[in-house]
């Protein structure tokens, strides 16, 4: 029973299961503000073909209005509840058909269900911003349960609360020399990873944007967490398989349940 995903780098995949195509995170720009697109070229237009799109939060590296609008017509949109509230951009992009999720919520989509799952990471549009809404992850469940973190900190209930997967895409990394508060680094996406015993793992949200002018702070953190991921995926999970995929690569998994 295969799934293929896609990662197009930073949190943006394509999961493709049971002929349904399901977009994570879009973000398909050179540069957004202070950040600037550092390896891997930019995604082909057929990158942004989809069935539907999930938005795990309102950061604008996760929610970004511009990536959202190039999205094809009639795209199903998952986002938190309450985005287009905090994100007005969001309310122009009528082409699209939104939906808004809470924890718990499941859409239907061809022979696929997407269930929103909660993460612990800040739902705030801007870091001091009124506006909040709940930080998802999302279980996208076809042939194979397939669990898209988006960004989140660890926490005590994340087995029970994501339920048992086949494939996990874990952020394993940030944009910046430093992690604030609800991520996961390459240590802590391996101790979510032991929580979630998967079958398989890919290693996104690394690699791919970096602040302008700081490309010789702390590097390794913009290099090194998708191998560092892996090492200590096999140290203490011997029996996931990692796919730590270049950016645009896909990889074919097949799940026996």
């Amino acid at each position: 029973m295969p799934v293929e995903i896609t990662w197009w780098g930073h949190a943006t995949c394509t999961v493709e299961d049971s002929n349904v195509r399901i977009l994570t995170d879009p973000l398909f720009a050179r540069r957004l503000a202070h950040l600037r697109r550092r390896r891997g070229a930019l995604p082909a237009p057929d990158s942004r073909r989809a069935d539907v799109a999930v938005v795990s939060h309102l950061h604008a590296d996760h929610l970004h209005v511009p990536s959202l609008a190039g999205l094809p017509e009639d795209t199903r949109l998952l986002v938190p509840r309450g985005a287009p509230g905090a994100v007005p951009g969001l309310r122009r992009l009528t082409h699209l058909r939104v939906t808004e999720m809470a924890p718990g919520d499941v859409t239907t989509v061809g022979g696929v269900a997407v269930r929103a799952v909660p993460a612990r990471h800040d739902g705030r549009r801007l870091p001091l911003g009124r506006h909040r809404s709940p930080a998802l992850g999302y279980v996208i469940e076809g042939q194979v349960r397939t669990y898209f973190a988006g960004d989140t900190g660890l926490f005590d209930d994340m087995a029970e609360e994501v339920g048992p997967v086949d494939v996990a895409l874990l952020p394993v990394g940030g944009w910046g020399p430093y992690l604030g508060e609800g991520h996961l680094d390459a240590g802590r996406a391996a101790e979510a990873l032991a929580r979630l015993a998967p079958r398989s793992a890919v290693p996104v949200h690394y690699g791919t944007y970096w602040p302008i002018g700081m490309d010789a702070v702390r590097p390794h953190e913009f290099h090194a967490p998708g191998d560092e991921f892996a090492r200590l995926a096999a140290e203490r999970t011997p029996g996931v398989s990692v796919h730590r995929l270049a950016h645009g690569e896909s990889v074919r998994l097949e799940v026996a349940r």
